[in-house]
């Protein structure tokens, strides 16, 4: 069994920009307890089933400041907006908000439904509800140390796996929050680590060809949102051949970011994990990683 240390999570359910503090959001309903209560715990579930959806407030009325309207990327929904009719619009906006991979927004409900909306102003604030972001590192040599401790300063959950105890001492990581696993087995020690893959971008830089097959192989039937595999085009094209061969299905081997990294020149390790986790990020955001400037020329 793999061995771990590290500390991990505290005492709210965190996403990218959406942190729920029960005691302020069972105040957000101040005249109802009981709709705010149903809704923290759907909020609760979603999060540990690692699913992904919106969570609508109104955020300005004479009347129902507070109330919530959450919607599941399929148009499931829980809670209330105003009434039945405006709450289908909302959630079709809600949809869309999704897709578009924001944080958060606030529009107004004439803008969504103007035939349908009360007379008076209606601000609607939409926060995007997401896993906690997880960074897997296979391997710890100079590229995953240094991508794990800049994963860290970003605010992901980083965990770090290697067969190597030497190379996952705590006093190569003091200031950052990382999960270090001994592997004894590296299938295993990913698979634990992926989970259900929601949320999760993986990174496999370690020190083999081999280590590399067993990284990508333990994934095969998992669905990380991101990953990436060091190493140069014939090195990368032998592992995702070897997949091809094991039944792993042409769609899924395409979305494997080999070699791993945007191109920004990189030689140093430092500048390998940069690389690394500016794709991750664009990735999680559906940008592509270009110059903003591009325009310019």
């Amino acid at each position: 069994m793999a061995s771990t240390s590290g500390r991990r999570s505290n005492r709210f359910y965190q996403t990218s920009h959406f942190q729920i503090d029960s005691d302020k959001f069972m105040m957000s309903e101040k005249k109802d307890r009981s709709p705010s209560r149903e809704l923290l715990k759907v909020i609760n579930q979603l999060l540990e089933a690692g699913s992904i959806a919106a969570v609508v407030t109104v955020m300005t009325a004479h009347e129902r400041v507070g109330s919530k309207l959450i919607v599941e990327e399929s148009g499931r929904r829980w809670g209330t907006i105003l009434n039945d009719e405006l709450d289908l619009v909302v959630t079709t906006r809600a949809q869309k908000f999704l897709e578009a991979r924001e944080d958060t927004r606030t529009i107004s409900l004439r803008e969504i439904a103007p035939l349908l909306s009360p007379s008076e102003e209606i601000l609607l604030l939409f926060e995007r509800l997401e896993p906690a972001r997880h960074l897997v590192i296979c391997g710890a040599g100079h590229v995953g140390a240094a991508l794990a401790k800049l994963g860290s300063l970003l605010g992901y959950q980083t965990t770090l796996i290697d067969d190597r105890s030497e190379f996952l001492r705590p006093d190569r990581f003091p200031l950052q929050n990382i999960q270090l696993v001994v592997a004894d087995n590296w299938s295993d020690s990913v698979r634990t680590a992926v989970g259900n893959g929601k949320g999760v971008a993986l990174a496999v830089v370690t020190r083999g060809h081999n280590q590399d097959e067993e990284c990508m192989h333990a994934i095969k039937d998992l669905e990380p949102d991101y990953v990436g595999l060091i190493g140069s085009k014939r090195r990368t094209n032998i592992v995702i051949d070897n997949l091809r061969l094991a039944g792993v299905a042409e769609e899924k081997l395409k979305s494997i970011r080999a070699p791993i990294g945007l191109d920004i020149g990189a030689v140093t390790p430092e500048e390998v994990a940069l690389a690394i986790i500016a794709e991750i990020v664009a990735e999680h955001y559906g940008r592509a990683g270009g110059s903003l400037s591009a325009w310019r020329r």
